[in-house]
């Protein structure tokens, strides 16, 4: 009898030991539910507020006072809501180095600073000229069809310009290191052969051929000043006659007139951080629309939480901030 007591009791103690394994498990589980919830709750939140400094941005590029239109020289601005932040950054695609405008100069020293070997340098311009020009020649250690075959690949040069940039991850010899490092120097919404140096960024203007690398520092300094000040951007080509010495003197610098609207294509980069530390980011291409268009712009292009995007809230980009704003600033 005793011994039947005894079992009982150890299977008693197993059931409670069980149940209580359950228990626990179901309440790990709940709450691993529950901060999920949470999270896709903050992230969804954070993505809101993130589409929301696009929508300022659109407003603050048609600004009809001059003093307060955004700048879209890569230029970073802050808006500062109860309990999040938002930051913003504009570029013109007329900042960069247009890949279908471009000629073999411009593109030889772009790719000189690659991160790439020295022939295989040349190897890529060659290739990325044969891929977009209309004939089957091959440049010298260039690429058309029979290179493209021989390499084992199943396509071959489209021999017509570059619809995007990503396309260029199709030219012989590119590799997804060299291209991460030319997509924020490149474009194919400029249409210019020149790249417009007011609008450029510095990872831009350090690979131009003709550029004096030591005035590079000096003149993104006065141009933010003058963003800051409200102040029209100066020319870069003639900006070094309005230094003496190592002073610089932002009143002498001969300044382009500030267009009454923008034009153009502009990238615009919103990144939202709230209290609790989830953040948000998007990415859009935006077009200033036709008079009879039914927006103000359009979006060519839409990315959310693109994952090469750095983000906007490093110390590294405080330098870039031009104006930061207030809640009430932005309610009406």
């Amino acid at each position: 009898m005793s011994q039947l007591k005894g079992f009982a009791l150890v299977l008693v103690l197993w059931v409670l030991s069980l149940l209580t394994i359950m228990a626990g498990s179901f309440a790990l589980s709940m709450r691993r539910e529950a901060a999920i919830v949470s999270g896709s709750s903050h992230n969804a939140q954070a993505m809101a507020i993130a589409e929301s400094g696009l929508a300022v941005a659109e407003l603050m590029l048609l600004n009809p006072d001059q003093l307060q239109r955004w700048r879209t020289d890569g230029s970073l601005y802050q808006l500062d809501y109860v309990e999040s932040t938002v930051r913003i950054r504009l570029f013109a695609e007329a900042g960069k180095i247009d890949l279908n405008s471009a000629d073999q100069t411009s593109l030889q020293n772009l790719m000189t600073y690659a991160p790439l070997d020295k022939e295989l340098q040349t190897k890529l311009v060659n290739a990325l000229l044969d891929w977009r020009d209309a004939d089957e020649l091959v440049q010298l250690d260039g690429a058309e069809k029979d290179e493209y075959k021989k390499a084992g690949l199943s396509y071959q040069p489209s021999n017509k310009p570059f619809q995007s940039i990503e396309e260029l991850q199709l030219v012989l010899g590119m590799t997804e290191h060299v291209f991460k490092w030319l997509e924020n120097r490149i474009t194919v919404y400029s249409g210019q052969p020149k790249v417009d140096l007011t609008q450029a960024t510095k990872e831009v203007l350090q690979v131009l051929p003709g550029i004096d690398a030591g005035l590079i520092d000096s003149y993104l300094k006065v141009r933010t000043e003058n963003a800051i000040n409200g102040l029209p951007a100066p020319q870069f080509e003639t900006f070094g006659a309005s230094l003496s010495g190592t002073t610089i003197l932002p009143q002498a610098i001969p300044a382009q007139a500030m267009p009454a609207t923008q034009s153009g294509m502009i990238t615009v980069v919103t990144e939202a951080l709230l209290a609790d530390g989830s953040t948000a980011n998007i990415k859009v291409l935006i077009k200033k629309a036709d008079a009879t268009g039914a927006g103000l712009f359009e979006v060519q292009r839409w990315q959310g939480n693109p994952m090469e995007q750095d983000s906007l809230f490093t110390n590294d980009k405080n330098e870039l901030l031009v104006r930061q704003y207030g809640e009430p600033e932005f309610s009406n």
